[in-house]
């Protein structure tokens, strides 16, 4: 969709404004009427610019990511994860964990939203993290081979999910350091 009657300052504003809604009332009770109403736009300037509930959430949810993975490169795969997890903001994290688990808990009954998650932030996350990986093993790190590789992201996303489920807990920068160095990189050979 064309962006060009927002102003960057305009457009961040109802990204911030849209996740708010999201954690106050989760997706499904979320309308296009509140976010008008919240953002002081019109359904019609949302709808023209975005298409979509489900698109607009994927965008607010990429747009207001912190970090670029996409970004890091210290030199090593190892450094590379490490300074992901010391990006983290305790804070930021717990409020992220619960909006994504409403997320995750939206997805099965929205397509839609699925379908936007997945082509607005999933997939590009994903090559973001291949990228890393492929770096590493052009430098000799890890082996091409290595049956891990493919599960990377589901090593990484299982970290996050099941930190709050089994010890009710953020993964905060201190988890995350102690996973990578117990699970994901012994895993890849690191």
């Amino acid at each position: 969709m064309a962006r060009g009657r927002l102003t960057p300052e305009r457009e961040s504003e109802l990204y911030n404004a849209v996740l708010d809604l999201l954690r106050e009332v989760g997706y499904d009770a979320l309308t296009m009427d509140a976010i008008a109403t919240r953002t002081r736009s019109s359904k019609a300037t949302l709808y023209r610019q975005w298409g979509s509930k489900p698109e607009l959430v994927a965008s607010a949810m990429r747009c207001t990511k912190p970090h670029d993975i996409g970004q890091v490169n210290t030199g090593s795969l190892r450094g590379d994860f490490l300074a992901l997890a010391g990006m983290a903001e305790e804070h930021k994290m717990a409020e992220d964990a619960a909006l994504m688990r409403g997320l995750f808990h939206a997805v099965h009954t929205n397509p839609d939203l699925l379908q936007a998650l997945r082509e607005v932030l999933i997939e590009p996350e994903i090559a973001s993290f291949h990228d890393m990986v492929q770096r590493a093993v052009d430098r000799g790190e890890i082996a091409a081979d290595n049956p891990a590789v493919k599960y990377l992201v589901h090593m990484l996303v299982g970290a996050f999910v099941a930190r709050q489920i089994v010890e009710d807990a953020p993964p905060d920068p201190a988890f995350l350091q102690s996973y990578l160095d117990s699970v994901v990189f012994p895993a890849l050979g690191v």
